[in-house]
């Protein structure tokens, strides 16, 4: 590990000043990807700002018909939460999926969705849910903020506050689950909004997440889709990209099956 200075942050305004002041330096909450990273030296720092106890990160709160939840909060916390569960009940089951006991009691998911990882599961909610992501600096639409493997729309020092979810008529998600990780190897998250807009949210089978166009039509046409049709199927020692597409589509008709009435 290279060595890097520590700091913890008492509020929002010095976290976001350290990490703008220190063009190397990286924010610090669960720390399930960036401590294993920098333990095996793939990442390097200046400096560590600690913001996993800043109570503006934190929080579950309904406004104005969205959700909003804080980017400190736990897996674990989401999964639990009664709001969330009458909210959304596939991102409150998406939540309750995510690695296993330990990840879920320390990861959050804002560090989930700044990392960006090809098999994580927030990003699909995210995008099924048209979910806006707000920073210190500003607000993204989900549709812009995920730009490809571990790459995101965030500027440097810039530090994800808070999610806000639409709200949706129904939703759910599956996922085939690696069994040794609990990274999904397909995922699929629908969504149906009061105004008929469907949506499918595809993570774990391509090198980032995506909304499933043609699922979406078969959806609205009563069809299922099928097996995933992507140039960017991933095809690596956990499973050929044949098979991934076809878990995609394996994993539509679950999901599809768990929608509430």
């Amino acid at each position: 590990m290279h060595a890097f200075e520590y700091l913890r942050a008492s509020g929002l305004k010095q976290a976001s000043d350290w990490l703008r002041q220190h063009a190397e330096s990286r924010p610090l909450a669960g720390g399930m990807t960036l401590v294993p990273s920098l333990k095996h030296r793939l990442a390097q720092v200046s400096h560590l700002v600690d913001v996993a106890r800043l109570g503006e990160l934190r929080g579950i709160a309904q406004e104005q018909g969205a959700l909003r939840i804080g980017a400190g909060m736990r897996h674990a916390e989401v999964a639990a939460d009664p709001q969330v569960r009458s909210f959304s009940a596939g991102l409150a089951h998406l939540a309750g999926l995510i690695g296993d006991p330990q990840v879920r009691a320390r990861g959050t998911i804002g560090g989930s969705v700044a990392n960006n990882d090809p098999a994580a599961d927030y990003p699909a909610a995210l995008l099924a849910l048209d979910a806006t992501v707000i920073t210190d600096q500003r607000e993204i639409a989900a549709a812009d903020f995920f730009l490809g493997m571990f790459s995101t729309a965030l500027e440097a020092g810039e530090l994800i506050v808070a999610v806000r979810f639409k709200k949706p008529l129904r939703s759910a998600y599956a996922k085939f689950r690696h069994p040794a990780s609990g990274y999904a190897m397909a995922g699929v998250f629908l969504t149906e909004f009061a105004d008929g807009q469907r949506r499918v949210a595809v993570t774990g089978a391509t090198d980032g997440v995506f909304r499933w166009s043609e699922a979406e039509q078969a959806w609205a046409q009563g069809r299922t889709p099928g097996a995933l049709q992507h140039d960017g199927l991933l095809n690596d020692i956990h499973a050929p990209a044949r098979y991934r597409a076809h878990l995609a589509g394996l994993m539509f008709q679950q999901a599809l099956a768990e929608l509430a009435p």
